[in-house]
């Protein structure tokens, strides 16, 4: 009589049913669809973040530009003081002191020029102490014209037992056009002129001269 080996059945372990479907090629889908690592790219939130210490890109730096033509204040003629009476005595003599400059150029060609300017109060015979207001005229010229005029007013305290007081003044942003920012005039003066009839002082002695054409022939022109 033959025996018959007891049938065991192989012990089954439990696989879910998505990971016995998905095998190997499962595997390798699941690995396609995964989301890659974030890369640090302009324009992201975090990486601005970090590189440039705010959620959004700062704009981008302007070009550097040619320097500016910035020619020496002058003052205008009939510019540098003038005087307030009491009947034939003098009161107060207004005048102008030190003088600063800064020329910039902007991004579209012209030129914003800061000026600075010291105020001088003196009290004559006939003045006394007090708290005075002294207009001083900014002005950019080109050819004696005014381009640009701006009246400012400083100021200036004379205290008890003093004979005179001063005060600074700055006009901001006075614009040269871009067509004459090679060829202007800054000109201040103390009053309120507006009109382009005042000369400045020694004008004519940076006055740019014009290149003289050659003559016909090939010569060279005369100086």
């Amino acid at each position: 009589m033959s025996l018959e080996q007891p049938t065991t059945s192989p012990r089954r372990v439990p696989v879910s049913r998505s990971a016995a479907a998905l095998g190997l090629g499962g595997f390798l889908l699941i690995a396609a669809l995964a989301p890659a690592p974030a890369r640090a790219e302009e324009g992201n939130i975090f990486s601005n973040l970090l590189k440039f210490g705010g959620t959004t890109v700062p704009p981008s730096q302007a070009e550097s530009l040619d320097p500016a033509y910035c020619p020496p204040v002058e003052v205008a003629e009939g510019g540098a003081a003038f005087r307030t009476l009491a009947g034939d005595a003098v009161r107060t003599q207004f005048s102008l002191g030190r003088l600063a400059r800064e020329c910039k150029r902007r991004q579209d060609g012209s030129i914003t020029v800061k000026v600075g300017v010291e105020v001088n109060v003196l009290l004559g015979p006939a003045g006394s102490p007090g708290r005075f207001d002294v207009p001083v005229t900014f002005q950019i010229r080109h050819d004696g014209k005014v381009v640009t005029n701006r009246v400012e007013r400083a100021s200036v305290t004379v205290g008890p037992g003093e004979a005179q007081g001063f005060a600074t003044i700055v006009a901001d942003e006075l614009v040269v056009p871009v067509a004459l920012t090679a060829d202007y005039d800054i000109a201040v003066g103390v009053g309120t002129a507006k009109g382009g009839g005042g000369k400045t002082a020694a004008k004519s002695r940076r006055r740019k001269p014009a290149v003289a054409a050659a003559p016909d022939g090939g010569g060279d022109a005369a100086q």
